[in-house]
């Protein structure tokens, strides 16, 4: 071979070695990068594939989400809430109006009721709202008298608030308008639920006047309402009103106690 021919051999063979350091090279950055990439989409959350958490490993990540940025994290994500469930509503259900009082106490306060197992105002959920009444003119004929109990229950409604605060608020717009009426009186109590007032006064209706009371009271998400009235005809005298009010307090605790009663396995 020519001197010419080695000197053309050497500089094909010094563009080989050029061409391989050059792709050698080439795949050494296409290898770094393929792990700086890994490593970097490795700290996106759980769940990546044993390869993405080696290649995070072996950069020096702990390979779970959440972590702080030193890699010192517990990998766990941010701390936990704790959300208080409102209590439940005291009463869930109501009992029948007309067994909400005893048979012995209608007929003390309505002798010779006309329909002694009571006449039901009809319509509406029984477990959310009912009334009762009884009337009768007693046993001469000439002493009218007239109970009504009327029950009503409040659920928790996320528009209108929790159900105590439903019956409190229903409370005082009752108490409000029965102390609104001329001639009647409203005076607390104690003793007959959370909450209770009793109105008293005397109302004239075709010339017989007669002595009413009602009794007011609110227990937990239930509000009770007892009317009691009573006049002599005829000229026959009236009832006192001591003794109406003591009737409407009787027929009231009946009440409230029926209330608890039916719940009572709730």
């Amino acid at each position: 071979m020519t001197s010419h021919g080695r000197r053309r051999r050497r500089t094909d063979d010094s563009r080989r070695r050029k061409v391989i350091l050059i792709a050698g090279a080439a795949v050494g950055v296409a290898a770094v990068a393929g792990v700086v990439l890994v490593s970097c989409s490795g700290s996106g959350g759980g769940g990546e594939p044993a390869a993405t958490a080696s290649a995070a490993s072996s950069a020096g990540g702990s390979g779970k989400s959440g972590g702080s940025a030193d890699g010192g994290g517990s990998g766990k994500s941010g701390g936990s809430s704790t959300t208080t469930a409102a209590a439940p509503a005291k009463y869930a259900k109501l009992p029948s109006p007309c067994k909400a009082v005893t048979a012995g106490t209608v007929a003390g306060l309505v002798p010779k009721a006309r329909h002694s197992a009571g006449t039901p105002t009809s319509g509406g959920d029984p477990d959310t709202r009912g009334t009762c009444s009884w009337t009768g003119n007693g046993k001469d004929g000439y002493q009218y008298r007239w109970l009504s109990v009327s029950l009503q229950r409040f659920a928790d409604d996320p528009r209108l608030g929790s159900a105590e605060d439903q019956a409190r608020k229903r409370y005082t717009e009752q108490l409000q308008e029965l102390s609104a009426v001329k001639g009647f009186t409203a005076s607390p109590l104690t003793g007959f639920g959370d909450q209770a007032n009793q109105v008293t006064g005397t109302q004239t209706l075709a010339k017989i006047t007669s002595q009413n009371d009602t009794l007011l009271a609110r227990t937990g998400n239930v509000v009770v309402l007892v009317e009691y009235n009573g006049a002599g005809l005829e000229g026959k005298k009236n009832p006192s009103a001591g003794a109406v009010q003591t009737g409407a307090q009787q027929a009231a605790k009946d009440a409230l106690a029926a209330v608890a009663a039916a719940n009572s396995n709730s």
